[in-house]
C-alpha cells in the first residue's frame, strides 16, 4: 500500500487565502491556529481461531481555533474547501468578539525527528498479517492444553497533521502508530482465568509481527493466565505495597500525572493547586513528562498547537517544580508552553495532557524493596483504575498481584484493587528501585472525552500503608 504525502496547502486549499482567513479569525484575539489532518487505521482481530473484524477507517478534516482570554472559539469540518474555513472562521470569531487581546509569541521551530514517517500499514500485506495471526493463535494453543481461547490483534494507524498559525509558516507531523496485542483464556477443573500481553509505539508493524516478538508476547499472556489460575483471594486491609517496575506506572499516570496538568490547577480543581514550590512527596521522588523518547506510543515531535514536546520535570526530590502546559494555559498562568497541547482529533479542541509520564530510579534493588515487606502483596500489573483529581483519590485493579509476608513472595492473588490518594501514596513512599522501566507500549488517556495515546513507567516501589480491596474471609 502507497500513499501521497498530506499536503492539503497543495491540493485542497490556497495556503495564502487560509492564512487570510486565519488572521481575520484570530484578530485581536490571544491565540489561535488551523489545524488540518488526515488519519488512517486498521484494525484486524482473530478471536477464537475466526477473524472477528477486519477494519479500515479514514478521515480528514480540520479545525479552526480563536482563543481571547480564558474563552476559545472553536469550529471544525471535514471538507477542506475555502468554504467551509470562511464557516469556521465566523464561528470561532464569536469568542474574540470586540478584540484587544495580544497575540503570543509563536512556538519555536524544531528539526527534530522522533520516529519514523513510513506508513506502519504498509509493512506488510494483508495476507501476512491474516496468517500472522493465525499462527499466533495456533502456538498458543500448543503451548498448554489448558488453553482454550486466544484473541489477538494487530493495528496500525498514520495520523498525519499541518499545524498553521496567524504569523504565517506551516508546521507538519506524521505519526505512526502499531500495537500487537494478544489475549489468551486458560480452563482447569471448571476454572477459567485470562492473560494479556502486548506492546508497540510509533513503529512499523514489521517488527511486532516478527516471530520473536509475537511468540514472546504469547508467552507472556499465557504466563498470566496460568498465574491467575492458581491465584488465591487477595487479602483486605492497611497494608504495604510493593509496585513492579514499567506498566504499574499507570498508577501514577492516573493519581498524579492528572492533577498536575495545568488547566486543573489554574482552575484550583487539582489536588495539587497552589502547591508549587512545596514538598509533596517523598524525597527521591522526581517524576518527569517526557515526549521527546524516540519511537514512544507517547512521544511528539511537537503538540498539536506545533509546540515542540519537552522532556519536563514535574516533581524534583519529591518537590513540585512543574505543570503540563498547552498555550491557553501557560499564556493565562505566566509560564512557557511545555508542548502539552494535544487533542484526539481535528473535531476536538487542544488541552494540556501527559506524553510519556515515568518516575527516575532510585538505588534499591528490587530483591530489597519485596524483602522490606512484612505483611502487604506484590503488585505487578494493572488492569482500569479511576481517579478524582480533585482530591487525588484513586481505585486500581490489580490484573497480577502477590501476597508476601516476612519479605517472601507467596501465592498470587486474584481481585486485588488498591485504594488510595495521590499526594499522600507520593508521600509514602519507603523505597525507590534502581529498575526503572517504561511500559511495553499499550497506554490510552481519556480527559474530557477526548483520548491520546500515552506512556507511562516507574522502577520497582515500595508505598506504606495503602488500603487494598480484596475477597479474603
Amino acid at each position: 500500500m502507497t500513499h501521497e504525502s498530506f499536503r492539503p496547502f497543495e491540493t485542497d486549499l490556497d495556503e495564502g487565502r487560509a492564512l487570510t482567513i486565519l488572521r481575520s479569525a484570530t484578530d485581536g484575539a490571544d491565540d489561535g491556529e488551523l489545524f488540518l489532518e488526515r488519519r488512517r487505521s486498521e484494525a484486524l482481530v482473530l478471536d477464537d481461531g475466526r477473524i472477528r473484524n477486519a477494519s479500515y477507517d479514514a478521515s480528514e478534516g480540520f479545525g479552526l481555533r480563536a482563543v481571547k482570554g480564558e474563552v476559545a472559539g472553536y469550529a471544525h469540518s471535514t471538507h477542506l474547501t475555502e468554504k467551509a474555513l470562511l464557516r469556521a472562521a465566523e464561528t470561532a470569531r464569536l469568542a474574540v468578539g470586540d478584540g484587544g487581546g495580544v497575540m503570543a509569541d509563536a512556538p519555536q521551530h524544531t528539526n527534530r525527528r522522533l520516529y519514523t514517517d513510513a506508513d506502519p500499514m504498509a509493512g506488510a500485506t494483508f495476507g501476512v498479517k491474516i496468517d500472522t495471526l493465525r499462527e499466533i493463535d495456533a502456538f498458543a494453543r500448543a503451548l498448554d492444553k489448558r488453553v482454550v481461547q486466544v484473541s489477538a490483534t494487530l493495528a496500525a494507524s498514520l495520523q498525519e497533521v499541518v499545524i498553521l498559525r496567524p504569523e504565517g509558516g506551516a508546521v507538519s507531523d506524521t505519526r505512526p502508530m502499531a500495537r500487537l496485542n494478544v489475549a489468551v483464556i486458560v480452563e482447569e477443573n471448571g476454572r477459567r482465568e485470562s492473560g494479556s500481553a502486548g506492546g508497540g509505539g510509533r513503529i512499523g508493524l514489521t517488527g511486532l509481527i516478527a516471530r520473536e516478538n509475537w511468540e514472546e508476547t504469547a508467552r507472556e499472556a499465557l504466563r498470566i493466565a496460568l498465574v491467575n489460575l492458581r491465584a488465591e483471594p487477595a487479602p483486605a486491609g492497611v497494608m504495604d505495597v510493593a509496585l513492579g517496575a514499567g506498566w504499574p506506572g499507570v498508577l501514577l499516570h492516573e493519581a498524579v500525572g492528572h492533577g498536575l496538568e495545568g488547566d486543573f490547577n489554574r482552575k484550583k480543581s487539582s489536588a495539587f493547586a497552589g502547591l508549587m514550590g512545596q514538598q509533596v512527596a517523598a524525597k527521591g521522588v522526581t517524576v518527569l513528562d517526557d515526549g521527546t523518547i524516540p519511537d514512544r506510543r507517547g512521544s511528539l515531535t511537537v503538540d498539536d498547537e506545533g509546540t515542540p514536546s519537552g522532556k519536563n520535570v514535574l516533581i524534583e526530590d519529591g518537590v513540585l517544580v512543574g505543570y503540563m502546559q498547552d498555550r491557553q494555559n501557560a499564556r493565562l498562568m505566566g509560564v512557557k508552553p511545555t508542548g502539552n497541547g494535544r487533542r484526539e482529533s481535528f473535531a476536538h479542541i487542544p488541552m494540556p495532557r501527559m506524553t510519556n509520564t515515568y518516575m527516575l530510579g532510585g538505588d534499591a534493588s528490587p530483591g530489597e524493596i519485596v524483602a522490606e515487606v512484612k505483611d502487604g502483596i506484590y503488585a505487578v500489573g494493572f488492569g482500569g483504575g479511576q481517579v478524582d483529581i480533585t482530591n487525588g483519590k484513586f481505585v486500581f485493579s490489580c490484573t497480577e498481584a502477590y501476597r508476601v509476608k516476612n519479605g517472601v513472595i507467596g501465592a498470587p492473588v486474584k481481585g486485588a484493587t488498591l485504594i488510595g490518594d495521590g499526594p499522600t501514596a507520593m508521600r509514602h513512599i519507603r523505597a525507590i528501585g534502581n529498575d526503572m522501566a517504561l511500559d511495553p507500549g499499550v497506554g490510552n488517556c481519556g480527559k474530557a472525552g477526548q483520548w491520546v495515546p500515552v506512556g507511562v513507567g516507574q522502577p520497582t516501589l515500595l508505598i506504606g500503608g495503602l488500603t487494598v480491596g480484596g475477597s479474603a474471609a
